[in-house]
């Protein structure tokens, strides 16, 4: 058996204060600053400690942590009854729409610990909506005790291979292979790092991400127009990104990458043919913006021979379809899988999904539709306190100086992060009952499809009106 693979979380504190859900108001004009059962000083949490310790070292004013937890024990013991809970109107104004306040929080905090994030107070939310949650994973398997991957009680492979594979192999009479097989990586967790598709973006900002996937043992899709000699080091873990014309210009860094990634256009997989003629041992990777004609390319790509077609919605996971619509990437993607399963062309390509991929869970119902493996960018670039107001692209400032982030301390949020979405993978896997991730892919009959249950159940009962 391998040595198991392990993503190492430590301590990582956000180097701003943290917007919180709820904070405590305090009408100190009518507090009586002599209690000897202060309710402050009681705080289970420590909160108010916290607080005090987090800010007064802090080269500015007093800024408030937001953290409580809810439990309103001040609140309902204050003898004079002027501490009460409200709603912080700063995390109101975080993220917006499908990026909500509440799941850039607990991102922030898995950054900060790497540790699967838990409510005490279980959940309270919907059990269906829109995207990834009209979708539910089986858990059939989840009362075995064995079935524990986190503690080591069991080996639970995260591992994807990345390349093209045969569909086939030929020996000659002395049992020697006659074909030469093509490059397959293989990376020990199912996601690679993109470059995020907005921010404050500096070369400290691509040294965090180019470090982290150093220590994960994975690779970093970067854009050679954001190449820097500080990033040279890092070559051996970076996939550079650049358009079909643009390949004689980037020989050099061809050279030393094992993969290389390429912009779909017309013509592209003939210059794929030209990567591979610099580096003969290098992945080539297609990127193609999901369209409503996304099955189509990717059956086209596949039949040419492409070795990995890297799939990106939009960062709401949306993608345009006919009559001016939209339609969500893990419909758009179990179609593109099913095409080419009914091709038997399926095994011969590694396909990547990106956008959209907001939570672990999101991560392993991605690999269900039939992904090979995922990308991720926005969730690391949040890893790193990103708020995602926007101002950058107003020509703002950074609420979070995230250009000036030293590049080891991002690093150590982002693998944070990852150790945590990796430890909640592990325990999906577990309990299914399966062992490697790479099971996991197309597994439709381990998941439910709000769609297809109330197409099922309803549509002989309430016909579609023609």
């Amino acid at each position: 058996m391998p040595k198991k693979y392990n993503i190492h979380a430590k301590e990582a504190p956000p180097r701003f204060t943290p917007v919180g859900k709820y904070g405590i108001v305090d009408f100190n004009e009518n507090c009586a600053g002599a209690c000897h059962n202060c309710v402050k000083k009681k705080c289970v949490y420590r909160n108010y400690e916290t607080e005090s310790k987090f800010t007064s070292a802090l080269d500015r004013p007093v800024e408030y942590m937001n953290e409580c937890m809810n439990c309103l024990s001040c609140v309902q013991n204050c003898t004079r009854g002027v501490v009460n809970r409200t709603i912080n109107p700063e995390f109101k104004w975080l993220g917006g729409g499908y990026w909500k306040p509440d799941l850039i929080i607990s991102i922030w905090k898995q950054a900060t610990t790497g540790k699967i994030p838990v409510s005490g107070a279980g959940y309270g939310g919907p059990f269906s909506g829109p995207g990834f949650d009209s979708m539910w994973t089986d858990m059939s398997e989840i009362v075995r005790p064995t079935r524990d991957g986190i503690h080591g009680r069991e080996y639970i492979s995260t591992s994807v291979d990345v390349g093209a594979k045969l569909p086939f192999l030929r020996f000659n009479k002395k049992g020697e292979l006659t074909i030469e097989p093509p490059t397959l990586l293989d990376i020990p967790v199912p996601f690679f790092i993109d470059s995020p598709p907005f921010g404050d973006l500096s070369d400290n900002v691509f040294e965090a991400l180019a470090i982290s996937a150093r220590e994960m043992n994975t690779f970093l899709i970067l854009d050679v127009k954001n190449y820097s000699k500080k990033l040279a080091k890092y070559k051996d873990i970076i996939c550079p990104l650049m358009n079909g014309g643009e390949v004689e210009a980037n020989a050099a860094r061809i050279k030393s990458a094992k993969i290389v990634a390429l912009r779909y256009a017309k013509g592209v997989m003939k210059h794929a043919k030209k990567v591979k003629e610099i580096n003969s041992g290098a992945v080539v990777m297609i990127r193609v913006a999901m369209t409503q004609d996304s099955d189509a390319i990717t059956l086209e790509l596949a039949k040419q021979g492409a070795e990995v077609i890297h799939l990106c919605a939009g960062l709401n996971g949306n993608v345009p379809a006919a009559d001016g619509k939209t339609e969500f990437i893990k419909d758009a993607f179990r179609r593109i899988h099913k095409t080419l399963v009914k091709e038997n062309i399926r095994d011969n390509v590694t396909l990547i999904a990106g956008g959209g991929i907001a939570m672990a869970e999101h991560m392993a119902k991605m690999i269900i539709c039939g992904a090979d493996c995922v990308s991720l960018g926005l969730p690391f670039l949040i890893a790193m306190e990103c708020r995602m107001c926007r101002n950058c692209e107003n020509g703002l400032d950074c609420p979070v100086e995230m250009s000036g982030i030293p590049p080891e301390h991002g690093a150590a949020r982002i693998m944070n992060l990852a150790a945590s979405w990796r430890n909640q993978l592990l325990e999906v896997l577990g309990a299914m009952g399966i062992r490697e991730v790479r099971r996991l892919r197309a597994e439709f009959g381990r998941a439910m499809f709000r769609e297809d249950l109330e197409r099922d159940t309803f549509e002989k009962i309430f016909p579609r009106r023609t």
